[in-house]
């Protein structure tokens, strides 16, 4: 639908075989590469990007000027045409699962013209032998790693982690096709379903043509005022600000926003890539008893896995959780959410299923006594909430009604 104007202004020239097209290279770069210059939709780019680059970027209103900045940063094979980097840019991503949101014959007329210029650039003497100049042509494409970042598919990566992981927070409220979504469904219609029963790339996706994310201000994001309580919510209170959930899912959409205005404008901005991967679970830890002192505070509990060829704790927790205590019950609990390193065979294997072995673990407990996450949404509990450790044998089983308990007053 956006590249209507386009297509309308590639039509003709998309019908020309790019192996046929005659010219000079200043010729076939005015009839073909200027109109996408021109062009005010966008190109095939976004099928993979977000954000922060588009086809445009590697235009300069001269012929020269382009062929020259696209070959000096060796975005052109002059012996190889068709094997030109740029080609492959253009053409990535076409059997992608939403290839269907870039028309067919955009992507085309995009590849037809610059494999027609590159080729006619290719056999100009003048232009293939041409010295580098003193001051090459600027593109506007940014960094590469500003580019990378921005590509869908690492935006995923990050959604699965710091979104998608976080459904069972949500007690299956908002997850569609659950039961107890269906239920709300009826009574506050589908803008409740926003957790895809198709899965992380469908949500996103849903998510980020919603009103539910505030680019402008993403700290007013409605899926992050509602789960605190600040915005009526009919699910209550999900989030504290500072606690895991807020943390992550805050992040995710601080990092959409800067992408989409085109903050990241170099590589040292990006954000610091997350040591572990997170899986959600409907994993449910207890710890009773708890002291008063703990009442009303925000509690979190790393799991420590038992490594019986080393005969110690893992170093790296296998799953953590944050919650606020009930004070007056003298109870905390929460679903787990797992940590694997990415890559490593634990994330490949709960990437399928998500799931603890049976046997010892120990769960490290720390208390935000001083309000910490309050003050600095962003702050890590550490040392000095460190409030003692208990070990728990456990076969870890799924549900509300089956939780692995801790006892609160043996932890020390």
């Amino acid at each position: 639908m956006v590249h209507v104007a386009l297509l309308v202004v590639l039509a003709g020239v998309a019908k020309i075989p790019a192996t046929n097209v005659a010219g000079s290279p200043e010729q076939v770069f005015e009839q073909r590469i200027v109109p996408i210059f021109k062009s005010s939709n966008p190109s095939s780019c976004a099928q993979c990007h977000l954000a922060a680059v588009d086809l445009k970027d590697y235009i300069l209103p001269s012929a020269k000027d382009t062929f020259l900045a696209l070959r000096d940063q060796g975005l052109i094979d002059l012996d190889k045409p068709a094997d030109s980097k740029i080609l492959k840019f253009i053409s990535r991503g076409a059997n992608d699962r939403g290839a269907k949101l870039i028309p067919a014959k955009v992507r085309q007329a995009e590849y037809e013209a610059f494999a027609a210029w590159i080729k006619a650039c290719a056999a100009d003497p003048a232009l293939k032998n041409a010295p580098k100049p003193e001051k090459a042509p600027a593109l506007a494409v940014k960094p590469a790693a500003v580019v990378r970042h921005a590509r869908k598919d690492q935006m995923l990566a990050s959604f699965e982690t710091n979104v998608w992981s976080l459904r069972f927070r949500c007690m299956n409220c908002h997850t569609e096709g659950t039961p107890q979504n269906d239920k709300l469904r009826k009574e506050n219609g589908d803008r409740v379903a926003w957790f895809k029963k198709a899965g992380p790339a469908a949500t996103m996706d849903y998510l980020l043509a919603s009103k539910l994310i505030n680019l402008a201000d993403p700290e007013k994001s409605l899926l992050l005022t509602k789960p605190l309580g600040v915005v009526k919510h009919g699910g209550g209170i999900k989030f504290a600000l500072g606690d895991q959930g807020y943390k992550s899912m805050r992040a995710w959409i601080t990092d959409v926003a800067a992408i989409k205005n085109g903050t990241y404008t170099k590589a040292e901005q990006l954000p610091t890539p997350q040591k572990f991967k997170q899986f959600g679970t409907e994993i449910w830890l207890k710890i009773d008893k708890t002291p008063e002192a703990w009442g009303d505070k925000l509690l979190q509990a790393d799991v420590y896995a038992w490594d019986a060829k080393t005969r110690t704790w893992e170093k790296s927790p296998i799953a953590t959780t944050d919650r606020v205590v009930w004070g007056k019950g003298k109870l905390w609990q929460h679903t787990l959410t797992l940590l694997a390193a990415p890559g490593s065979a634990r994330a490949k294997a709960w990437s399928r299923k998500a799931s603890l072995p049976a046997g010892r673990y120990l769960v490290k407990v720390y208390i935000d006594a001083a309000g910490k996450a309050k003050q600095d949404w962003n702050a890590k509990l550490g040392d000095a909430e460190y409030a003692g450790q208990v070990e728990v044998q456990s076969r870890w089983p799924e549900g509300y009604g089956a939780m692995t308990v801790a006892d609160g007053a043996r932890v020390r």
